[in-house]
């Protein structure tokens, strides 16, 4: 069990969209998203661990409001759909047993964008749609570093960086990469209680972004919160909430954001998620899946998150 609970910590962790309150309207994370089992637990045992997830995302923006699009310029609104496969490796160091223990972790994510358009010219206005798919931007953890209370609370430590690896052309609606590195210190927190089978689980980031130089955009640091609380039950089955809550700091800058005065954005989220555990001698599979729903969202796309993630651990 310990072996799986870092694998979602990574998959979830990590789990980002093409388009970007910041340029696009979304940014590198979605609400409620990110809130992860075991948030803040990297388990003892050394070695390399394998992961797969996918996320889909479908949102929109009224086209009564003014929107900055990824390959520049301004939108009448915004309709877009997000498919994303994350592929992760994760290297746990082999260290003494202590209070601390580490990992290092890479993720290559594939993505599929769609997004649809009411552009402006003057008094004239007309609908543009487009799609694009491949590799996605690539997510960099030189070092997770985890400190253990106790067997029931833990807290991680950890630099997200995101490499901008996928294809992108100004002037094109869809891209699969936000043309920006992006840094994230992160802080994960897990608490466990009833002898483990009650789990609460915090993730909190803060992602500075640097300027998209075929724009000249440069988006605010966003916060980020998301949690989880979830009853795992002896038939292997688990039934929980999660929720998410996104705040942009600083408004975005540039010519486009200064048009949209910063387009400072937030939203907030809430669902329910479900998992199953399968185990059989020397090995076992868990899946998980969650909903939520969008509120109270300004400058960002509104929709319903969905995730499914399946892990075998050998």
């Amino acid at each position: 069990m310990k072996r799986l609970a870092l694998v979602f910590f990574l998959l979830a962790a990590a789990v980002a969209v093409p388009v970007h309150a910041t340029e696009g309207a979304l940014g590198r994370a979605i609400t409620g998203v990110q809130a992860t089992s075991y948030a803040g637990l990297i388990p003892p045992t050394p070695g390399w661990n394998w992961g797969v997830a996918y996320a889909y995302y479908s949102g929109s923006i009224s086209a009564s409001r003014q929107v900055p699009i990824t390959g520049g310029g301004v939108s009448l609104g915004l309709k877009a759909e997000f498919q994303l496969l994350n592929l992760a490796g994760v290297y746990i160091w082999n260290t003494k047993p202590s209070a601390w223990n580490f990992a290092t972790e890479v993720i290559v994510p594939f993505a599929y964008v769609d997004a649809n358009v009411n552009t402006s010219f003057g008094n004239f206005s007309r609908g543009l749609s487009d799609h694009d798919s491949g590799l996605f931007d690539m997510t960099f953890v030189p070092v997770i570093a985890s400190h253990h209370f106790s067997q029931t609370q833990h807290m991680s430590l950890a630099l997200y960086i995101y490499a901008p690896t996928g294809s992108y052309n100004k002037g094109q609606l869809a891209n699969v990469s936000l043309n920006n590195w992006t840094f994230s210190p992160t802080v994960g927190y897990t608490q466990l209680f009833q002898q483990g089978s009650l789990e609460w689980s915090l993730t909190s980031a803060v992602d500075f972004y640097t300027k998209n130089d075929d724009t000249d955009y440069q988006n605010g640091a966003v916060f980020r919160i998301d949690t989880l609380l979830v009853k795992r039950f002896p038939s292997g089955w688990g039934v929980g909430a999660v929720g998410g809550w996104i705040e942009q700091l600083e408004k975005d800058s540039g010519p486009t954001a200064d048009r949209l005065n910063g387009f400072k954005g937030r939203a907030l989220a809430l669902g329910p998620m479900v998992n199953y555990l399968k185990k059989w001698q020397g090995g076992q599979v868990e899946f998980s899946g969650r909903w939520l729903h969008e509120f109270d969202v300004k400058n960002r796309l509104k929709g319903n998150p969905f995730m499914l993630t399946a892990t075998i651990s050998l």
